[in-house]
Formats: C-alpha cells, sequence, structure tokens
C-alpha cells in the first residue's frame, strides 16, 4: 500500500439507550460504522472500522458534547479480497500504520460546538490517535436518532509515515518531481 496520506471517515452513529439523564445519548455500537476512504498516488482504499462506545450530550434537544471510542483493531478493508485484503489489513494494524497492538482505541472528543440552526453543528473536536492528539474541525447533522459527519485526517500528524512524501526518508510512492 502507498501513500495513505489523507483518510476521509465518514461517521454513522445510530442513538440507543438514554444513559444517566435524557441528554446523555449512548450510541448503538451495532448500528453505528465508520467507513473510511485512504488515497494514494494510483488509486484508494475503503473500509471500515468499529465503535467501541460513544456518547453524545444534548440539552433541550440541541449537541452540545460527544466523545467516541474507536476500536482500532476491527479495521477491515472492504475494497480488496483474498490475500490482498489480509495483507492490507495486517499492514494497517502493524506499527507503521495505526500501531494497534501499542494503541488498540482511538478517541474523538467534542470541544467546541456551534449550532448551524438546522440540524447540523459545527464541531471542533480532539482527536487521538496513536497516543498523538490534534484538533479536526467537521460538520455533523443530527436528523431524529442519528447523526453523520464527514471529516478528512492527515496521518503524517500522528506518527503515520509509511510512504509519505512529507518525509525524506519515506519518500512517497518514489514520486520524481
Amino acid at each position: 500500500m502507498r501513500n495513505l496520506k489523507t483518510i476521509a471517515l465518514a461517521l454513522l452513529v445510530a442513538f440507543g439507550t438514554t444513559v444517566a439523564t435524557a441528554q446523555n445519548k449512548k450510541i448503538n455500537v451495532e448500528k453505528s460504522k465508520i467507513n473510511w476512504v485512504g488515497k494514494k498516488l494510483t488509486g484508494e482504499h475503503s473500509g471500515t472500522i468499529n465503535f467501541k462506545e460513544g456518547t453524545l450530550v444534548f440539552v433541550k434537544n440541541k449537541l452540545k458534547g460527544g466523545s467516541f471510542t474507536v476500536d482500532m483493531n476491527s479495521i477491515n478493508t472492504t475494497d480488496l479480497t483474498g490475500d490482498y485484503k489480509k495483507n492490507l489489513d495486517g499492514h494497517l494494524k502493524a506499527d507503521d500504520f495505526f500501531g494497534v497492538e501499542k494503541h488498540p482505541t482511538a478517541k474523538l472528543d467534542f470541544k467546541l460546538i456551534s449550532d448551524n440552526g438546522d440540524g447540523t453543528y459545527n464541531v471542533t473536536a480532539d482527536l487521538t490517535i496513536k497516543g498523538i492528539t490534534k484538533p479536526v474541525t467537521f460538520v455533523i447533522a443530527v436528523k431524529g436518532k442519528t447523526a453523520t459527519a464527514n471529516f478528512s485526517v492527515d496521518r503524517t500528524k500522528y506518527d503515520i509515515k509509511y510512504k509519505s512524501k512529507n518525509f525524506f526518508e519515506n519518500l512517497g510512492d518514489n514520486v520524481r518531481l
């Protein structure tokens, strides 16, 4: 696999049972999913990752907070089969990518939320991957008992350097400029 620098994530969250108060809504991890697309110079790969747990916080039916934990061991390539799939899944779990043995979870913690007034919210959150925390911003749409969001992650900010053109020692895809 080469130069999957940016990973686009699409989150679909289904609310489950209300926990503690009517405002804290625990996600239903069986119905919720993360779809990812990793792009490289010569194409892309796609797959899924499972949530371990998560909660969205509402006050007077307005989104006010959220926190999600992702099971990085569940990373699954969906555009390949056979040995190609097995090899890519193993590579993504290895130390030069997500290092799931040392870092079995990733975390997203909402820090700042602004209501757009149409069921969508601008969110700034802390994303922690491989023990490194960086801010991300995205729009989340809440409709009924579901919430969806799309955002991109620059993997090199999380010490995932495999064949990235951002680092001389691992020049991505051996590109000649």
